[in-house]
């Protein structure tokens, strides 16, 4: 599990003693709230950094790189440069 937090540290003792009629002793997971929740990638930065790394890749093709090469460079499979070369969404 991630990182968890006491509910004795953080709840309303009145809230933690209504919480403990129906879990005791477990870890209980919380979601947070709809529309709240941010999409995969952005916490980490991981899905700048993917779209950084696609938009040279697109770069680089248009500048006549072949895909074999772009392969090679960016230690990716042919077809992950053509899906990215080719995605009409970007």
């Amino acid at each position: 599990m991630k990182n968890y937090v006491s509910a004795s540290d953080v709840l309303p003792e009145n809230l933690l003693r209504e919480i403990q009629k129906y879990i005791q002793g477990k870890t209980l997971y919380i979601p947070a709230p709809k529309g709240s929740r941010k999409k995969w990638g952005h916490v980490s930065g991981h899905r700048e950094f993917l779209m950084n790394r696609n938009a040279e890749i697109r770069k680089l093709f248009q500048q006549r790189i072949t895909v074999d090469e772009l392969a090679s460079s960016f230690c990716l499979s042919h077809e992950s440069i053509k899906k990215i070369v080719y995605n009409t969404k970007a």
